[in-house]
């Protein structure tokens, strides 16, 4: 069984995968993604590893069994060029990481901590303490938490929410979490939106990107998240309307946002804005690179998944985690 592997995310844990696989396996590693080598290397490949898989690989690839994205996305991947025996697997892991982050954000900008830093940097002790003028911060106690998806990542995070003594409600496009089982006060399908909006004090975004939720929180919910609210979305960019994020953020509509999620990705040298609107002048985001689920202990677990499924399908077991493309999706990290 030859495995072709191009997830560089993978390349500090190469060891770990060599040792996992059946012994009789032929690992080819790719430091970066090379269409055309790897079009060339795939041509007697059983299993390809990798985020991005394109038609032309797909049409060299003629001994292919497997397609495993070493993540939940599957937005990279060519299912229409790809013969209708391949299956395509996923793994996740990022949740935990993911919920760290969402919290760790919700912290810092609910206590005003980012602020306080840039100031004391300047000399300034920005705290009620020293300044009168400036109100007593929130912890997250008896906070309201809204979840837009409630997924891998909706629900570890509420765990730790739940933790700080927050209260917790979710919409879904589904609407099928029961409420009362997760903890949560209430649950709904995406009409109630703007609801969940209004009685939050955080928002955490995590629902899939496909044709129905793309845009779906613009200005309208954001004005009802209202100036005392924090949002932060670790789904995909584009769930949140570009413009109205920036005017939101920019007028105080809302307290703060962390994005993690972008709308304008680099190139293979990491370079690049994040968006066409600028905003890193404004004071009240905390930007990152989506980074929030980029942990050692994410990609020890993808690439123990990873090696699972190839064992399985080495002894024609049935695979964990095998995805099919969903109409219009573009991939999820809920």
């Amino acid at each position: 069984m030859k495995i072709v592997v191009a997830d560089s995310n993978l390349t500090p844990h190469r060891s770990r995968l060599d040792d996992a696989v059946p012994a009789d396996a032929q690992l080819s590693w790719h430091g970066s993604f090379d269409e055309a080598a790897l079009t060339e290397d795939l041509r007697d490949a059983d299993v390809y590893v990798g985020g991005k898989f394109t038609p032309v690989m797909a049409s060299a690839a003629e001994k292919l069994r497997l397609v495993h994205v070493a993540g939940a996305g599957t937005d990279n991947i060519a299912f229409d060029a790809l013969a209708p025996d391949v299956l395509v697997a996923n793994t996740f892991h990022h949740e935990n990481s993911i919920a760290e982050y969402v919290v760790a954000a919700a912290v810092m900008l609910r206590r005003g901590f980012l602020a306080q830093d840039t100031a004391l940097r300047r000399g300034v002790w920005a705290t009620s303490v020293y300044d009168d003028r400036l109100s007593q911060s929130n912890s997250l106690q008896g906070a309201r938490v809204g979840f837009v998806g409630f997924g891998h990542i909706g629900t570890t995070t509420w765990n730790l929410f739940r933790a700080f003594g927050a209260t917790g409600a979710a919409v879904t496009g589904r609407g099928t979490v029961d409420a009362a089982s997760a903890g949560l006060e209430w649950a709904a399908d995406v009409s109630r939106l703007e609801r969940l909006l209004a009685e939050s004090d955080v928002v955490v975004v995590s629902a899939p990107l496909d044709d129905r939720t793309r845009g779906m929180i613009g200005a309208a919910e954001l004005r009802a998240l209202g100036s005392g609210g924090v949002l932060v979305n670790v789904g995909r960019g584009p769930l949140v309307q570009e413009q109205a994020l920036f005017d939101a953020l920019s007028s105080s509509t809302i307290a703060a946002a962390a994005i993690d999620v972008w709308y304008h990705y680099p190139g293979p040298d990491g370079r690049g804005t994040p968006s066409a609107l600028p905003f890193s002048e404004l004071p009240n985001i905390m930007m990152t690179p989506h980074s929030s689920g980029v942990s050692r202990q994410t990609f020890l677990g993808r690439v123990d998944d990873i090696a699972d499924n190839i064992t399985r399908l080495a002894r024609g077991e049935q695979l964990r985690n095998v995805v099919a493309p969903a109409v219009g999706s573009k991939g999820s990290r809920a």
